[in-house]
């Protein structure tokens, strides 16, 4: 029964937008309306933690060419983890419960701090701190970017799966074109990192594109 069912399904096939960084100028070109905003590139994620995410120091040098490129137009999020053990609403209380050694009682104050290879951006690039994963709830992010009436979001950081995803959906849902730096997002799980990025790629086409730092920067004097 469950091979004629699926048998009997039908086919829906994907038709993929593009995505990519558009060769040469025109609708690839980057300007005033673009800020770089950054992802939870912290220490408690590069140190030894039980949060570490193992390959963030292969993508550091790249958020770094765009930060420097672009101080003055880079928004660094922070993830802020909760004090004690067990607080949060609902199942974020069990959450913590779970990585009780990255709560703030438990964990050194200075590994909520940005990487040094970009706390030195600070100022001119801003921080905006989050207790949850999307930058946008609870934060005045969507209200500082459209005061200076940006439009494009370069998104770097980690985890492609987790924190970067929910800044890409919620930037959509606000209406900002979202170029990912591909060379630069990490993830704690190769697999599911890769499958984000198919993601973006087959179903985010209009919305989403995706690039490399060096296809960036060319486009973003």
């Amino acid at each position: 029964m469950r091979g004629r069912v699926a048998s009997m399904a039908p086919m829906t096939e994907c038709f993929p937008s593009r995505t990519t960084f558009p060769a040469g100028g025109g609708g690839g070109s980057l300007g005033t309306g673009c800020v770089h905003l950054c992802i939870d590139m912290q220490r408690m994620f590069a140190e030894p933690t039980e949060w570490r995410t193992a390959w963030m120091p292969r993508v550091l040098p790249q958020v770094v060419r765009i930060a420097r490129a672009h101080p003055d137009r880079t928004i660094f999020t922070r993830f802020r983890p909760v004090q004690h053990p067990g607080e949060g609403r609902g199942t974020w209380r069990t959450y913590y419960e779970r990585w009780a050694s990255m709560t703030g009682e438990r964990m050194a104050p200075e590994l909520v701090g940005l990487v040094p290879a970009l706390a030195e951006f600070v100022p001119p690039a801003m921080v905006i701190d989050k207790r949850v994963y999307s930058p946008w709830f609870e934060t005045d992010l969507d209200e500082r970017l459209r005061a200076r009436n940006v439009d494009t979001l370069v998104v770097t950081g980690a985890e492609t799966d987790v924190c970067v995803l929910a800044a890409v959906l919620g930037g959509v849902d606000r209406g900002y074109r979202i170029l990912l730096a591909t060379d630069a997002l990490c993830s704690s799980c190769d697999k599911s990192h890769d499958a984000l990025m198919t993601l973006y790629r087959m179903r985010y086409g209009h919305q989403v594109e995706t690039a490399t730092t060096a296809e960036i920067l060319a486009r973003w004097p």
